[in-house]
């Protein structure tokens, strides 16, 4: 356990657990926990009673591990009664992938934000923009000049479809501030940005816990990243904003993120993640002294090899830490006429 992580508390300890299974948390909560094919290997789900059923938080990426796990799921561990509706934190594949399957089995209602369920279903489609190849000259735009990975990139067109091969064709939508009642408990839905288009996490008072999605993660720093179909965003100046949304939570709020364990000590952790972007922001300023490109930063955020699925993240991540000096007037942003893009310290 590293220094960051000694100030939280994680009350389950290292138990996990197994793919197929569920873990009992408090009562009505169980955790499910499911592969992923990345560097990241696990998505954590929620299966909350719900009346005669369940809701599911999150689904997992459509995978035949996945499907595998899904099907020991409903055939031991989910007492004979039906999901009565399956809810997601936000569009990545990992959280909604297997949503239309599931939908359609149990003959569930889909419920997320609208921001999301509209990001999903262009993702699924591959419609121009957001499809894999809109990547490329974006990238290029922002320094990536490497043939072989750019090729590499190439290869990820149908990087989404392949993971969320459908989105369930209606939605019950999801707002900030609303309350979403689920068995006999009601939680309140915390609107967060940056990572997403409209993530949501999900708050319930009187369990004192807090389904954190993405928004909150104990281990690692949740993605930022600026995406070619809007070039000039300023996610990581929303994702730090979202955060204040959090501020009225009690301090022994139980978390429950879709990655790394339980933990408790929400507020340390988002101090946590602020001082952290804190310091990649000076680091990115000073480096920032002579010209660079977003891929010119990566090298400086990320210290290790990266493989094509995490040099699109790093330099969607780069380039968010750029934009939110650009936008608060620290280093100006130069666009050459060869079209390449390029930010220097005022």
């Amino acid at each position: 356990m590293n220094a960051l992580e000694s100030q939280l508390q994680y009350p389950f300890g290292d138990t996990v657990p197994a793919t197929g299974e569920r873990l009992d948390l408090v009562p009505g909560i169980f955790w499910l926990r499911m592969p992923l094919p990345f560097a990241l290997d696990h998505i954590n789900l929620w299966l909350l009673r719900d009346g005669n059923g369940w809701t599911v938080v999150d689904t997992g990426a459509s995978t035949s591990d996945t499907q595998a796990a899904w099907e020991q799921i409903a055939a031991t561990r989910l007492e004979g009664r039906p999901l009565r509706r399956v809810l997601a934190t936000h569009c990545h594949p990992d959280h909604i992938g297997m949503a239309d399957a599931l939908c359609k089995r149990w003959d569930a209602p889909f419920q997320i934000t609208a921001g999301e369920y509209g990001f999903a279903r262009m993702m699924s489609a591959a419609l121009p923009g957001v499809d894999g190849t809109s990547a490329l000259p974006h990238f290029k735009r922002h320094g990536l000049n490497d043939p072989d990975m750019l090729e590499k990139m190439q290869s990820r067109k149908s990087y989404y479809p392949s993971l969320v091969p459908a989105v369930p064709a209606s939605y019950l939508r999801m707002q900030e501030g609303q309350q979403v009642a689920i068995g006999e408990h009601s939680w309140e839905v915390i609107a967060g940005y940056g990572h997403s288009p409209e993530h949501a996490s999900l708050y319930c008072a009187a369990l004192n816990v807090l389904i954190s999605g993405d928004m909150v993660l104990p281990r690692i720093s949740t993605n930022v990243s600026v995406f070619a179909v809007e070039p000039e965003g300023d996610p990581l100046g929303q994702y730090l904003e979202s955060l204040e949304r959090f501020s009225h939570l009690p301090g022994d709020v139980l978390v429950l993120p879709s990655h790394g364990r339980p933990f408790r000590g929400l507020h340390t952790r988002i101090a946590q993640l602020r001082d952290h972007h804190e310091a990649r922001l000076a680091e990115v300023v000073e480096a920032c002294r002579e010209p660079r490109t977003a891929a010119d930063i990566v090298p400086l955020m990320f210290r290790r090899p990266l493989d094509a699925h995490q040099l699109s993240f790093a330099l969607g991540e780069a380039l968010a830490h750029l934009h939110r000096l650009w936008r608060a007037g620290i280093v100006r942003r130069n666009i050459h006429t060869n079209g390449i893009i390029q930010f220097q310290a005022v």
